[in-house]
Order: C-alpha cells, then sequence, then structure tokens
C-alpha cells in the first residue's frame, strides 16, 4: 500500500490545491493532506479552520484523510511510514524553493520520495494569498475555490 503526503499551509484551500489533491488521490492507495505550520507565513485561518475546510473538500475522495502538524513534514511522512511527499508546483519560482526543500526532506527521511505534479494551466495563476486579496477588495472568488468552502471563506475575510 502507498502512502503519500500532501503538504501545504492550505490558508484557505483553493482549487489548485483541489486539483493536486484528485490527482494524487489517483496516484496513491492513500494520500494524507497534511496542514503544516509554515514558519515563514502568518496564517489567517486557523489550523482547525484549514483542516475543517479540506475534510469537507476531500469528502468525496475515500483514500483520502487530513491531519495537521506543527513539526517536520519529513518526520511526520517517516511517523505515517508514507513512501511519498507530494509537492505541487505553479510556476518555476515554485520549483527552486520546492527542490531545495525536497533535498534537506531527503536528509531528514531518507525513506520519503519527493514527487511534484504541475499545476494545470487554469490553476497555475491562482494563490492563498491572491484570494485573500481578491476576497477583501470585494472581489468573487468563486472561480478560485472549492464552493464547499466558498461561503465560510468568503465570510471569516470580509467580516475583519
Amino acid at each position: 500500500m502507498k502512502t503519500a503526503v500532501y503538504p501545504g499551509s492550505f490558508d484557505p484551500v483553493t482549487n489548485g490545491h483541489m486539483e493536486i489533491i484528485r490527482r494524487a488521490a489517483a496516484l496513491f492507495d492513500r494520500l494524507v493532506v497534511l496542514v503544516a505550520v509554515n514558519a515563514l507565513k502568518a496564517g489567517y485561518f486557523t489550523m482547525e479552520e484549514r483542516v475543517a475546510l479540506l475534510e469537507r473538500c476531500t469528502a468525496a475522495l475515500p483514500n483520502v484523510t487530513v491531519d495537521y502538524t506543527e513539526g517536520l513534514v519529513a518526520h511526520y511522512a517517516r511517523d505515517i511510514a508514507a513512501d511519498v511527499i507530494v509537492k505541487g508546483l505553479r510556476a518555476l519560482s515554485d520549483f527552486d524553493f520546492e527542490f531545495q526543500q525536497s533535498l534537506a526532506n531527503t536528509q531528514l527521511n531518507p525513506n520519503a520520495e519527493t514527487i511534484f505534479l504541475p499545476a494545470s494551466s487554469t490553476g497555475m495563476y491562482v494563490s492563498s494569498g491572491m484570494v485573500k486579496q481578491v476576497c477583501a477588495l470585494g472581489g468573487d472568488i468563486g472561480a478560485f475555490v472549492p464552493g464547499e468552502a466558498l461561503a465560510f471563506i468568503e465570510n471569516k475575510i470580509r467580516s475583519k
């Protein structure tokens, strides 16, 4: 049984994230979508909100579970005996950072291989930061986030 971990901050979940989740779920027996703390980013949504939104958005995918960690992704993958760490790439600029991170993860957990899944052309420009900015300025984010998460995201961002 091949297990993969797809980590991210998911602050909030986007259609681009969901595309990678669906594709990775088709490749592996088990996929854990892992909400991970990113020390370089200030979280807008709480860890609990991100997990709940992802659980709602992945409910129809039977081999997908959602979890969170405040530690290293490589250690989490080791602890659940994951074979693979999945990383989505939107642009060439993502590759540079993710490649360096994959090398560090290999040092921390040589048993987990990192694979990169490129975003489709329709999702490559969507980022969580862009979603938050468009929403905060009153724009329609319906094309950028899953329908199951839309109302919650809009209410949270627009109530601040």
